[in-house]
């Protein structure tokens, strides 16, 4: 009777969607991203495997295997894209109350490193 009782307790356990979602291992790494050009580059690489795959008819078990591998790639470079992306957007607020202020100084300072980092974005 223990024997049933621990089987569904672990039975309840693996299916909580709680847990499920917060003790998903993690099996690859992905490229890293430490910069936005690398979290773009790898971004725009991944992006064109992952469509290859996505296009095809059927999948193999082989093909799901590396979406899965590449899709840490990906989150990677989406994190680091977003965290970049938060900055910017704090930046860009600087130049626009500045601009509202005529505080020119400010403007050509943080200007110029929202249109640094922004132009890491868009070639």
């Amino acid at each position: 009777m223990k024997a049933r009782g621990l089987i569904v307790a672990a039975l309840i356990t693996l299916a909580s969607p709680t847990l499920m979602a917060s003790e998903r291992p993690d099996h690859f790494k992905g490229e890293a991203a430490e910069t936005l050009p690398q979290a773009v580059s790898n971004f725009s690489e991944y992006n064109e495997k992952l469509s290859a795959l996505v296009e095809q008819d059927e999948l193999t078990a082989a093909e799901l295997h590396e979406v899965h591998e590449l899709t840490y790639t990906l989150e990677n470079a989406l994190a680091k894209i977003q965290d970049e992306l938060e900055d910017l957007a704090e930046t860009l607020e600087e130049v626009h109350v500045a601009s509202e202020k005529s505080d020119a100084a400010t403007v050509k300072e943080k200007g110029s490193e929202y249109l640094e980092t922004s132009r890491q974005l868009v070639k």
